[in-house]
């Protein structure tokens, strides 16, 4: 029999007068339940009390602790009641997917799992989610040109522009390490090569200059060197 996946729970009230209420006690349950019937073990809980539903993740308490926890602990899965508990803010709650997506993390509402990864009817939220994809986009350009412009300054500057950067020295040994793990992850799930980089770009592991997917041997090596951690 195969171990229980671990998961974090999170819960969020927005009144303070709520606090000595039924809505943790209620939120707990539907979360604990849930873990039960998919054979997920709950390691980590926190909580936002007096915290409004429009307010960004990551300047949250009890979420940053839980997001910083879950990086260390390499977790993967939030749960929480509903997509309200996690963001009342159709565009805030767009935006935090995004960018727990970005870490490999998975943000689940309980009463519909699915809510955060499907397409949705609903017109607004359709939007949302091209704008959302059309700014990341324009970023990447915008990267792109910076980067370039940079190095044509240190050129016109010194003559030359220094020497590339290895990955580690770009993402630094805590990243550096995290992207070797998923590799191996990966790998040995059965994944292709191929898949591997196609996985990891959808989560936002890209070549840092060029903003593609990494290529086959690129992935070959990293399984070598995480093989060594």
């Amino acid at each position: 029999m195969g171990e229980n996946l671990k998961v974090a729970m999170y819960l969020r009230i927005s009144s303070l007068t709520n606090a000595d209420g039924d809505s943790l006690d209620r939120q707990t349950l539907a979360i604990a339940t849930y873990a039960n019937n998919n054979k997920m073990d709950i390691v980590a809980k926190k909580s936002d009390i007096g915290v409004k539903g429009s307010t960004n993740i990551f300047e949250r308490d009890g979420f940053r602790k839980l997001f910083e926890y879950c990086l260390k602990e390499d977790i993967k899965i939030i749960l929480c009641e509903n997509a309200s508990r996690f963001s009342r803010d159709q565009m805030q709650g767009e935006w935090g997917y995004r960018e727990l997506k970005k870490h490999s993390i998975q943000i689940v509402p309980v009463d519909s799992p699915e809510y955060y990864t499907l397409e949705n009817d609903d017109p607004m939220i359709n939007l949302i989610r091209q704008v959302l994809g059309s700014i990341a986009e324009f970023e990447k350009n915008s990267l792109v040109l910076k980067l370039r412009g940079a190095r044509n300054r240190i050129k016109e500057k010194n003559g030359k522009c220094e020497g590339r950067k290895s990955l580690q020295e770009i993402y630094g040994d805590t990243k550096w390490k995290r992207l070797l793990k998923l590799v191996q992850k990966y790998s040995n799930q059965g994944l292709s090569l191929a898949e591997v980089a196609v996985t990891l770009a959808d989560q936002g592991w890209v070549q840092p200059n060029k903003l593609k997917p990494f290529h086959r041997m690129q992935i070959q090596r990293f399984k070598k060197l995480g093989d060594k951690l």
